[in-house]
């Protein structure tokens, strides 16, 4: 047994706590599962701040919340370790980076884009996307599917999703039902445990040997005078500029539409950025037609190879569809002006969430029907990711997609004569370099994109 650690040891301040945080976005790369690794490597094993069991409390409520969970979980520990300002602190600097490069990388993309070179540059990155979708499938399924049940929810939400189109709200709804349900017939073991993602369970520290220990912080004593308060801060902050663009330019204006439409993203994509991107990419393809399938894929391809949470993506959506649309604006500024707008509507409910729901939550530890319900949420989020794996996979793939409707049917159906031969190629290589190699996912992605350069060079590709 390790030795207690000395609460002088770990005495932390919000100054000091800076530093951490921003360490920890700007080594948050790789999507949620590698930012979630990062968080417990510096945050329970380094740092010892908080303990393994109260960081994947945290982790399974941040899994049932709409929207990024690395960004909650990371606003989650801030708040539970300095208040309201941690929690601003921990969750804001968790998406500056992302912020600041997404927007670069956007204003690139959308003056050079086209340009051979650049083309090719993506061309390698969305091969290499295939793999890492894959592999946070894997890496939640490895911790979710314990058990027969949740593996047959995981397999029943694929099906629902892809096959059927069923709203993920009603998938997780009716996950947590069964987990809550399964919980009190059979007890723990029907849902194998609590579940979690990126967070090894190896290296496992107590909570009671940890700065923040088991006791609850009397900031997370919650009441209802307090959740009034925070609710109407929170909601004014996130909805008031959205009624006033709605009011000023009409809901048919671009910017109405993406304020719109994100903060409605913001309210029904459960199941964290991997859930929220099935869904974000078929509507603003499909519906919007902000931007089309290929430029989906190299937005996500920008948000992977990034800094900062995978759901950035949604603020180069956001340029896009105002760049394409700017009006009376240069579409350069209107593009800067629908990112950011895409990147607070859809960040600030994180905060209302967190500072809401945090402190019912914290006092909910160690409820076996509420961890039932989370594990079931996380088994069904396994469905949705392999969902996204197979939808990037089928436009990387091929040239031509039909949609298939039949009754309740209704998917993407590929042309297989369609097939791209060189992106096939470049995406089994990702995925041997990624699970037989195990290369990191800067790697990957770097590797990708040079081979996609090095095609573009010797003539092959356009």
């Amino acid at each position: 047994m390790n030795a207690p650690v000395k609460s002088a040891d770990l005495d932390v301040t919000l100054r000091s706590a800076v530093r951490v945080w921003l360490r920890v976005a700007l080594l948050s790369f790789g999507g949620p599962t590698g930012q979630i690794a990062v968080m417990h490597r510096i945050l329970v094993e380094e740092k010892k701040w908080i303990g393994e069991a109260r960081f994947l409390h945290a982790l399974n409520y941040c899994m049932l919340l709409p929207g990024p969970e690395a960004q909650q979980l990371a606003t989650y520990i801030g708040w539970l370790m300095h208040r309201s300002a941690g929690g601003l602190v921990a969750g804001g600097l968790f998406i500056v980076p992302g912020v600041v490069s997404i927007m670069a990388l956007s204003w690139i993309y959308a003056l050079y884009g086209k340009v051979g070179a650049v083309s090719a540059l993506f061309f390698g990155l969305k091969a290499a996307i295939i793999a890492v979708v894959l592999q946070a499938v894997i890496r939640i399924g490895k911790r979710a599917l314990r058990s027969n049940l949740m593996r047959g929810i995981a397999v029943a939400s694929f099906v629902a999703i892809f096959f059927f189109a069923v709203p993920f709200p009603l998938i997780v709804a009716l996950a947590a039902c069964i987990g809550f349900t399964a919980v009190r017939i059979g007890g723990g073991g029907a849902t194998g445990g609590a579940a979690a993602h990126g967070a090894p369970a190896q290296h496992s520290v107590e909570d009671g040997r940890t700065l923040l220990g088991e006791h609850l912080p009397p900031h997370a004593t919650g009441s209802a005078r307090q959740a009034l308060a925070v609710a109407a801060l929170w909601l004014a902050l996130w909805l008031v500029p959205v009624v006033a663009i709605v009011a000023v330019l009409g809901s048919g204006n671009v910017y109405a539409e993406i304020a719109v439409f994100f903060s409605k993203m913001a309210v029904v994509t459960f199941g964290g950025a991997y859930a929220v991107l099935a869904y974000v990419a078929q509507q603003a393809v499909e519906h919007y037609r902000w931007l089309a399938p290929p430029e989906m894929l190299d937005g996500l391809g920008l948000a992977e190879s990034t800094p900062g949470p995978l759901i950035m993506v949604l603020q180069f959506v956001g340029f896009m569809g105002a760049y394409r649309a700017p009006g009376d604006l240069p579409p350069l500024l209107a593009g800067t002006l629908g990112g950011l707008l895409a990147t607070w509507v859809t960040f600030a409910p994180c905060f209302l969430w967190i500072f809401l729901g945090a402190p019912f939550i914290e006092r909910l530890r160690g409820n076996a029907s509420l961890s039932g319900a989370l594990s079931a949420i996380t088994a069904a989020v396994v469905g949705v990711v392999a969902n996204l794996a197979v939808w990037f996979l089928i436009h990387t793939l091929f040239r031509e997609v039909h949609p298939f409707r039949a009754g309740l049917l209704s998917f993407d159906m590929p042309s297989l004569a369609s097939i791209e031969p060189l992106a096939l190629t470049l995406s089994i290589a990702t995925i041997l370099a990624t699970f037989v190699l195990r290369a990191g996912m800067v790697t990957v992605l770097g590797g990708a994109a040079a081979a996609g350069l090095a095609l573009y060079l010797a003539g092959l590709i356009g």
